[in-house]
Formats: structure tokens, sequence, C-alpha cells
């Protein structure tokens, strides 16, 4: 029996076939959005376990999140509107609703009396689940009603430590969030491989010729139902004392590296399971200074400074190398109807040993995967044959992100800018030759050269403008073009 064998049976061994305890995926707290990126003029249509949600912000400053039906005719509520005096009014009918989900107005009653009388009635309420904003994300408890609000105060979420801590050595950089399309644990499965960094991230994390090497997965902490587990890698980098990936039910991978000088990269990534085939993700980098005061690299050059718009717009160039993968994986699994995932993938290498954990603890721990609600179609969409799709950054991110949208606004209005100037110094350039023949001189004045340099210059910047702007709406990534 070689060495991988031996560890992975003790791996397994530590699921037993019969469990008392499984993981209550309802019951937990999920990131939902990234509250500086929200417009709080309106509501915001989600969706959280395959359930329809709507996120608006009240007239006390504080996020709520309502299931996304007004109870008058079920109508979605996220296409109404966030009135002056702080409630949701429902665009159909005008009915309005107060940060508790109770109904205050139903403008077509006969009579206040009769108003009253009906918004008074339970059913005339909206669906509200709990709320709390922590470390700059809005969190939603999984699960609705008066016994939620109760329970949601017995459970924290899963926060990155560091991020409470109010030090001079922590430096957090800015969150990103994407739609992707495919699921929530293939999200999970796919961060916690790291042997697939430098191969598909060749370029901006690695080298895919150099860096593909040997290490081992050593378990750091037991698996645990609640808990998830932790392993480390080992051997690190020389620079490194230890790196370590922390899986965290419901939704958080906690990867971090410490410095031989003591500095420490977390990065912090979270999937939000949305619907069927599709998760939202949330991330960013916290570094964390040595006691000399020097700042650990970071990721790529994600960790350089730069405005959060920027960081959004490149993480296309990030992401987009493995999705295209695991959109595909995740469709090619579901045709093996009723076959285990151990059975069906062939594993050799000690370097997957997290992600054997990992479709185990799936499998023993938490009942398989996310239990879908009845209404919700539970089956997978088919693969996108179409790779545009797949790549549409408008829809998964630009779309529900206010900073982007307004970063994209002020690129516009830069291209216009430039596309008249170019104009305008051009018609100057010609004006100013015209009038040296008019004059018989031999060659254009200096005016003339600097003016149609200048309409040069601008037509230039007009162009290259107008195509970073596309980064906004869709970044298409082939690997065999990435050399």
């Amino acid at each position: 029996m070689t060495s991988l064998q031996q560890d992975l049976n003790t791996t397994l061994a530590e699921f037993p076939e019969t469990e008392t305890e499984q993981f209550q995926w309802t019951k937990q707290w999920y990131p939902v959005a990234v509250v500086e990126f929200l417009d709080p003029t309106r509501p915001h249509a989600m969706q959280l376990l395959g359930e329809d949600i709507v996120l608006w912000r009240d007239g006390s400053g504080q996020w709520r999140c309502f299931a996304d039906a007004c109870p008058h005719r079920l109508v979605p509520l996220s296409e109404g509107r966030v009135e002056s005096d702080g409630t949701l009014l429902c665009a159909y009918h005008a009915w309005r609703f107060n940060s508790e989900g109770h109904c205050v107005s139903i403008p077509q009653s006969q009579d206040a009396e009769t108003e009253a009388k009906h918004c008074s009635n339970p059913k005339s309420c909206a669906v509200v689940y709990p709320t709390q904003e922590r470390q700059g994300l809005l969190w939603v408890w999984g699960e609705s009603g008066s016994q939620a609000q109760q329970e949601s105060q017995l459970r924290a979420p899963r926060l990155v430590p560091e991020l409470e801590e109010n030090s001079d050595q922590i430096v957090k950089l800015p969150w990103g969030f994407r739609d992707i399309p495919y699921g929530w644990d293939f999200f999970m499965e796919n961060v916690s491989d790291p042997a697939h960094v430098p191969v598909s991230h060749h370029g901006i994390v690695g080298n895919r010729y150099k860096d593909a090497k040997y290490y081992d997965m050593i378990s750091r902490r037991k698996i645990s139902t609640q808990d998830g587990f932790a392993f480390e890698i080992k051997p690190t980098a020389s620079s490194l004392q230890e790196a370590v990936h922390d899986f965290q039910p419901p939704c958080h991978m906690r990867i971090f590296s410490t410095n031989i000088d003591g500095g420490k990269m977390i990065l912090a990534l979270y999937a939000t399971p949305t619907r069927p085939g599709w998760c939202r993700n949330f991330g960013c980098q916290v570094l964390i200074k040595s006691k000399q005061g020097k700042k650990p690299a970071g990721l790529g050059f994600f960790a350089l400074s730069m405005p959060t718009w920027l960081n959004h717009v490149l993480a296309s160039l990030f992401m987009h190398q493995d999705l295209v993968f695991l959109h595909y994986q995740e469709k090619t699994l579901a045709k093996r109807k009723d076959k285990r995932w151990l059975e069906e993938v062939f594993i050799p290498n000690p370097q997957d040993k997290m992600v054997i954990t990992f479709r185990q603890w799936l499998e023993k721990r938490a009942a398989g995967g996310i239990p879908w609600p009845e209404n919700c179609n539970s089956n997978l969409p088919p693969a996108d044959l179409n790779k545009q799709q797949l790549f549409d950054v408008w829809t998964m991110h630009t779309q529900n992100c206010q900073v982007c949208q307004n970063a994209l606004k002020n690129i516009n209005r830069l291209t216009v800018f430039s596309n008249m100037a170019a104009i305008l110094c051009f018609g100057l350039a010609v004006m100013v030759d015209a009038r040296t023949v008019h004059q018989l001189m031999a060659m254009p004045p200096m005016g003339f050269w600097v003016l149609l340099g200048s309409a040069i210059a601008f037509a230039t910047s007009g162009y290259f403008l107008k195509k970073f702007s596309r980064l906004f709406y869709i970044y298409e990534f082939e690997h065999a073009h990435n050399d």
C-alpha cells in the first residue's frame, strides 16, 4: 500500500457511514453583497439558497432583506422603489412596507379604518430575513420568520479575525465580488486545490512550466461537521514559514501564508450558494506587516495600490483563467448520475487530499449538497456552449456594482471628450494649414503640427479608452493564447 493510499484511508476513516450530526445549510449566515458597492436609493434582487430575495436600505440607514414577492399579488418587490420616508414601495399597487416587513399603506382601501384593518392582518406582511453588516459585507440568515430572528442571534458569521482588530500592522485591500456560473461546491473544491494555481493562473501567479511541483498536504485541523477542516502545504517556499488552507462552512475559505520574517498574507474567500449552477464569490486580501513594518507581497499585482474599480476590472484576468474549467467540470460530473465523485476521478497525488476531504465532508456530513427548496428548479442549467456568455462581466459584476458603474460613466465621458477634442484639434489644424497655403508659405507653421499632434493624441486616447471600457462588459480568455 502506498503512502498516499494510507493517508487517504486515514482521511476516509474520519467519515463514518452513519452520522448523527448533519450540517444545517439554512441555519447559517451568508454574505450577499459588499455594502459600499450597493446603490442605497433602490432595491436589489438576488438569490440565496434558491430563494428570491430583495435587499434594500431603510430610513435608519440599515440594509434589510425580504423575500422578493409582494404579499398582495406576489410581484417582485425588487422592481419597486425605496421611498423618502424609508419604506419599500411595491410599484404595482403602491403598498408600502417598513423595515420590519409590516405593511403600512394600502392606498386602494375604502377609508383609513379599512386600511388599518388590512395592514394589521399578518397576511399583509413581507417575509423578512435577519441581516447584519460586518467587515464591509451584508450578511443574510438562511431562514426567515420570528424563530429565525432568534436563532440567528446565537451564531456569528464566519469573519476574518484580523479585521476585528484596530492595528496599523493590518492592511485590508478592497473587497471584490462576482456572480460565477458554477456551483458553490465547485468553487470550494477549486480553492482547496493549490496545485492548479501556477498552471491555470500562468503569468499572474506562477509559471505552468516551472512551478508545477510536488508537495504534500498535511491535516492541520481535525474534521468537524460544523467547523470544517484545514490543511497545510509541505514543503513550502523557502521564504515561507507556513501555508494553510482553512475551510469554514458554510461559505468561507481562509488561505494564509506566514513569511519567515513574521509577515502574513491572508486571502479571505467566500462563496454564497445562489441557485443551482451559480454562486456569488467575495474575496479580499489582508496583509499583516512584519515586526519590522515590512508589508508582504500579496497575490500578484492585485496587492498593488489601485482604485477599487480597477481592481474589480482586472479581476477578470484572474478569475476567467479557471472559469471555463469549473463550469464544464460541473456539467460533466452531473451527467454521471448516481455515481460517487471519488469513483469518477483519478487522484494519484497527495496534492488532492484536501479536495478529497472536502468531497467526503459534503457527502457524509452535509447531506451531499445544498438542499434546494421545492419551488426552485434544482436541475443544473445545461452547459453554456457560447463562451462569450461565460465571460459576461456586465451581468456577473458591473450591473450590480455602483463603484464600477460610476467609473464606467466617467470613462465614457472621457472617451467622448477625447473624440471631440480630436475633431476640434484636427479642424483647427486644417484651418491653420489653409491659411498657410493662402499666404503661399512653403511649410505649415509650428501651430499646425502641434494641433495635428494633439488631434492624433486625443484620437488615440479615445480609442484606448473605448477599448478599455469593454472590460466592464466582457473579457474573453483562451489558455491556448496565454504564453
